[in-house]
């Protein structure tokens, strides 16, 4: 957002793929919005109009929100600065922000810069901004993603569908984007239920399954056909040579933070994975939007009467 002590420009919304409680820079960012309502954008702006104005600001500033299931609005954070999202909306608005935000600095308020409104039509198209990680050449650094910014760099896709514009931002980021192959999975029992109908899906798509044995015991229970991997923690190397074998497409690993076993495990799982430019993933957020673009994407078959 731009404020110039008086009024507050508001370019665009945008909505992150993944919930709160990974870096805002580490996540799949859209614009516009997919999923809030004009009920929870109006508030959004309420709050930037309040926030740039009492604080006082001139010039860029930036606010994180939370929306939960009963769409109450709350403020993670206020950043009166500019930020990567900038160049980012920039282009996807057609708004030169640095330039209306300097001009603001100088003197020139938003109405002389011909700016009337706190917020402008959406586009009809969908942008993507996905994060770019160098995992591979700063060693030792954990791959699972958290509160800390992880992402050296982003990408961006867009297109008048969303699943194409995520597939583009996907492949620019250099994300191996791969309709077959083997999922090795490794999930907390919190994730489990979740994780099952993301798990099916990848099956229905024609994956093979592997598993640690918790995890694939689970899934079995639920009709997935799923290999059955020993543990790191146990001695095995099983898990290390299937990612090396090259025929593992994705690792999907969640953790739970009270486990040592399973932070050791998971801990040697993203570091093989990283090694061996498997395409891994610590939020099922993400794995949904993969899902969403491999369903669009891969030419799948059935008997004619299904």
């Amino acid at each position: 957002a731009i404020c110039d002590g008086r009024d507050v420009f508001v370019p665009g919304i945008m909505e992150l793929v993944e919930r709160t409680g990974i870096h805002s820079g580490d996540s799949i960012s859209v614009y516009p919005a997919f999923s809030i309502s004009q009920k929870v954008k109006g508030i959004v702006l309420d709050y930037a109009k309040r926030l740039g104005k009492g604080l006082g600001i001139v010039g860029l500033y930036n606010i994180q929100y939370i929306v939960d299931e009963n769409e109450q609005v709350f403020i993670i954070e206020v950043n009166p600065r500019s930020s990567r999202t900038v160049p980012f909306l920039s282009k996807a608005t057609g708004y030169s922000l640095a330039d209306i935000a300097t001009n603001v600095i100088l003197g020139k308020s938003l109405k002389e810069q011909g700016i009337f409104d706190i917020y402008p039509p959406e586009k009809s198209r969908w942008y993507v901004k996905a994060p770019v990680f160098s995992f591979a050449k700063i060693r030792g650094l954990d791959a699972y993603l958290s509160p800390e910014m992880k992402s050296t760099g982003e990408a961006i896709g867009y297109d008048d569908k969303l699943n194409r514009a995520l597939y583009k931002a996907l492949q620019a980021s250099s994300m191996q984007v791969q309709n077959y192959g083997t999922v090795l999975v490794t999930i907390t029992d919190k994730d489990k239920e979740e994780a099952l109908p993301l798990i099916r899906r990848f099956y229905n798509l024609g994956f093979n399954i592997e598993a640690t044995e918790g995890t694939a015991n689970y899934l079995k229970a639920n009709g997935i056909r799923t290999r059955i991997k020993r543990k790191i923690s146990d001695g095995s190397h099983d898990i290390p040579d299937s990612i090396r074998q090259g025929h593992i497409a994705y690792v999907i690993n969640t953790r739970d933070i009270g486990s040592l076993d399973q932070m050791a495990d998971g801990y040697q799982i993203r570091k093989c994975a990283v090694e061996n430019n498997v395409t891994m993933f610590t939020a099922l957020d993400t794995v949904k939007v993969l899902l969403d673009v491999l369903e669009e994407t891969t030419l799948t078959i059935s008997t004619i009467d299904a």
